[in-house]
């Protein structure tokens, strides 16, 4: 029998070879459209070379992991490509906090090199790679585009490397983590985006990139090239460059998540901008049935939804356009079925047995690309008789009001029904007699007439067991929200000023 170590080991050094394969193809064609420019394979190879080259004169080896402030700039994709082309071990540091915690995560990783964007280099990070002893490059659009900032200590010890690409989690319910993904994971992700597909026809549109690749949104990244395709990079996700990018370029196919569907209908973005897409893949965060009702009426076009998360690499359900089509409209709260190559099953918390079809319980994922081990979540789930899987919210997020357990979801799925509420966030906050209560954030429609928090909780109230009230609700013009567009909890709860 092979061993499963060296299957991996194998896959991982032929994705590598394929990706820089590819990105040597594109030669002086174009690659990368950042900032309404278009970069040629030339160019992005050109940072690849002189980041390396940079990393080599410094004596940072390949097995040596550095660390990159990771923003969807064009240097930074191109780093980030040579990276793992190297099967360099890379660390993702964000980089929308101060710098003093980057400062911070510099000095606990143990890094052999970071590399930012010039604008990072702030006296607190300099100060600590000099620390650290870590090679300092600073990377920009604009000659010198790679430069050494901080020579590192040259009498070090190279740091023990961690094998993988270090990814941060969204961050929504507090600080994002890391999670090693290996290659072989992250390229079984990228087949499973591309549906497959391992190369595409000459005239093909170019991959929408926007999710931020500091953290899963990478295998996005990841995709264009795989496939030998051209990309649109976002550094950040707006309305106004999103439906651009599809109008010019007749895009058909790219991934949302819920706030951007939101975003898309509340602009009222005319329908024949959107002509060519011919289905919208969607994740990062529940879809509610009503909201896909609203946007596949007004467009036409199916939201696939899907369900992943980073501990996977990925995507583990989701739905296909054939199954939208035969079962769209009778299961539109679900996420799809388990793709290939990966297992679910539902399991009791309490005692860790399976639960029978339908029952909701903690799901657990097994991916084959990851090994042999069930993988288990926090999330709450259930699978119907044909195998479909619906999230029920979050067990850990799960409000104990004196002994009642609430869940978030279930009250934001109420406040959503107000015709003049955009979007809600609804957080468990400390409360001295009862342990917690629910607390609501609301952030209202344009054009429609402000609610007051006596109509928004009386809304609950109708519709829930009274123990589910918010004890407050707040109007917020926007939610705070994290790279990705999740709201934040921890942010939401610290706007509850209490009695």
């Amino acid at each position: 029998m092979d061993d499963p170590t060296t299957q991996n080991s194998d896959a991982a050094t032929g994705f590598a070879d394929r990706l820089a394969a590819r990105l040597h193809a594109y030669g002086d064609r174009p690659c990368i459209e950042f900032e309404r420019r278009w970069y040629s394979g030339d160019d992005i190879t050109a940072y690849i070379r002189d980041t390396a080259r940079a990393l080599d004169l410094a004596g940072v080896s390949t097995t040596e992991r550095v660390g990159v402030v990771v923003r969807n700039r064009l240097p930074h994709a191109a780093a980030v490509l040579g990276f793992i082309t190297e099967s360099r071990p890379v660390a993702m540091i964000n980089s929308y906090q101060s710098d003093r915690a980057i400062a911070r995560d510099v000095e606990q990783l143990r890094l052999s090199a970071v590399i930012a964007d010039r604008r990072d280099w702030t006296p607190a990070v300099v100060a600590a790679c000099e620390r650290a002893g870590s090679v300092g490059v600073a990377l920009s659009l604009d000659p010198p585009r790679v430069e050494t900032v901080v020579a590192g200590d040259s009498a070090r010890a190279p740091y023990p490397a961690v094998p993988g690409l270090h990814i941060l989690t969204s961050g929504t319910t507090g600080p994002p983590k890391r999670l090693p993904i290996p290659l072989p994971a992250l390229a079984h992700t990228v087949r499973s985006m591309t549906g497959g597909a391992t190369e595409a026809p000459p005239d093909d549109p170019p991959e929408l990139v926007f999710w931020p690749f500091g953290s899963i949104g990478i295998c996005q990244l990841l995709a264009a090239p795989f496939l030998g395709k051209r990309m649109v990079l976002l550094e950040k996700f707006s309305v106004e460059e999103w439906v651009r990018a599809v109008k010019t370029y007749r895009i058909a196919r790219t991934g949302v998540q819920p706030t951007i569907v939101r975003m898309l209908l509340e602009a009222d973005v005319p329908r024949e901008d959107l002509a060519s897409l011919t289905s919208l893949p969607g994740g990062s965060g529940p879809l509610e049935p009503e909201l896909r009702e609203e946007f596949e009426r007004r467009y036409g076009i199916p939201l696939l939804w899907a369900y992943g998360a980073t501990e996977f690499a990925g995507s583990v359900c989701a739905w296909t356009p054939d199954l939208h089509e035969r079962f769209g409209a009778t299961k539109p709260g679900s996420v799809g079925m388990p793709l290939p190559g990966v297992e679910v099953r539902i399991i009791d918390p309490e005692t860790g047995s399976e639960v029978d079809t339908g029952a909701r319980g903690l799901l657990e994922g097994r991916v084959a690309v990851l090994g042999p081990d069930w993988i288990r979540t926090t999330d709450l789930a259930s699978v119907d008789a044909d195998g479909f899987v619906s999230i029920h919210g979050r067990a850990d997020g799960a409000i104990n009001r004196g002994g009642f357990k609430i869940l978030p979801e279930t009250v934001r799925a109420v406040l959503l029904t107000h015709p003049a509420v955009r979007d809600a966030c609804v957080v468990g906050v400390p409360d001295r007699r009862l342990g917690q209560v629910p607390f609501a954030a609301i952030e209202p429609r344009r054009g429609e007439p402000i609610p007051s928090e006596t109509e928004l909780r009386a809304l609950v109230r109708d519709s829930l067991p009274s123990h589910h009230v918010p004890v407050a609700v707040v109007i917020v013009d926007r939610l705070p929200r994290n790279a990705a567009l999740k709201a934040k909890v921890d942010e939401v709860a610290a706007l509850y000023v209490g009695e």
